[in-house]
């Protein structure tokens, strides 16, 4: 999850000059399984940090004053990918005796909320389904362990079909089509940050800079963006050609958003997590977890 082309239009804008052009001197902290963004900028280590929204609720919810500012990817990658000899066509096979592999750290709210829309019990039995807790890697998918797997549009589902399982083997569950998409990665800051009109000023400038490299990058997924994440990949592991496809399939999420956020999308989002089951993500709707401040300071 932590691929430099999931951050391809921050490294774009840096990279182009784009936050040059607005005055703004911008230091990218990758972040990877290790680094929560929420405790990185309670404790001071950045003014603004990339998270999805459920983890950013639920972080406030816990105390941490987190406000999305922006919202660059407008559709939601998730999606659920099984192998088709398992037979599952539709959601209702996942009951009985299916072995699903489930992200956690947050990631598995909207899945525990999908289940409990089509009321499928998530702790076994054979009219429920088993959860496997999947590590960030298709393991599970590959050596047959689980039915299904958890994927991201722009990089599991690929890293399947790299090893060997061909797209016409597999059936995939858009989590978008099934309604219950939460928003993923959104620009957040501190409740304070907000109080201040200098660092108002600022974010607009960010934003607006960074909006400008997603689209850049969007346009351009091939050639120099790529080679602009190739430089940025600290795990020296990515390919080209792997990258050029990430910052495509990351585009189609981004689908020209300027950045502002659908209020009725993290409408949705709020409640898909208060649906979750049992043990919801937020047990309350969020109050001032979001703002136009930013965005419409931007457009100015």
């Amino acid at each position: 999850m932590g691929d430099a082309g999931q951050f391809a239009g921050y490294y774009v804008a840096k990279d182009k000059g784009f936050y040059e052009e607005e005055n703004l001197d911008v230091d990218i902290k990758p972040g990877g399984p290790d680094v929560a963004p929420p405790q990185v900028i309670a404790g001071g280590g950045a003014d603004v940090v990339v998270d999805w929204m459920p983890s950013a609720l639920a972080t406030r919810e816990k105390g941490v004053p987190l406000v999305n500012i922006a919202q660059p990817f407008k559709k939601s990658g998730m999606m659920l990918t099984c192998r088709k000899d398992t037979n599952i066509t539709k959601p209702e096979d996942f009951r009985g005796a299916r072995t699903l592999g489930v992200w956690f750290g947050g990631n598995e709210y909207p899945f525990l909320s999908w289940m409990s829309h089509l009321k499928i019990p998530t702790e076994g039995g054979k009219d429920g389904v088993t959860v496997l807790k999947q590590g960030f890697n298709v393991d599970p998918l590959i050596q047959k362990q689980a039915d299904c797997i958890s994927t991201m549009t722009y990089n599991e589902y690929w890293q399947v079909i790299d090893a060997g399982i061909p797209a016409d083997q597999l059936v995939v569950f858009p989590y978008e089509e099934q309604g219950v998409a939460t928003l993923e990665d959104g620009l957040y800051v501190l409740e304070k940050s907000l109080d201040d009109p200098a660092m108002v000023d600022k974010l607009a400038r960010f934003v607006r800079a960074s909006m400008k490299g997603w689209k850049y990058a969007s346009e351009n997924p091939g050639g120099e963006a790529a080679d602009i994440v190739l430089d940025n990949d600290a795990s020296g592991a990515q390919t080209k050609k792997v990258q050029e496809r990430m910052v495509k399939e990351i585009g189609k999420l981004v689908d020209g958003s300027d950045g502002t956020l659908d209020v009725a999308a993290a409408d949705r989002t709020v409640e898909t997590l208060l649906g979750g089951g049992s043990d919801p993500v937020i047990t309350k709707k969020p109050e001032g977890a979001w703002t136009a401040k930013i965005t419409d300071a931007m457009k100015k």
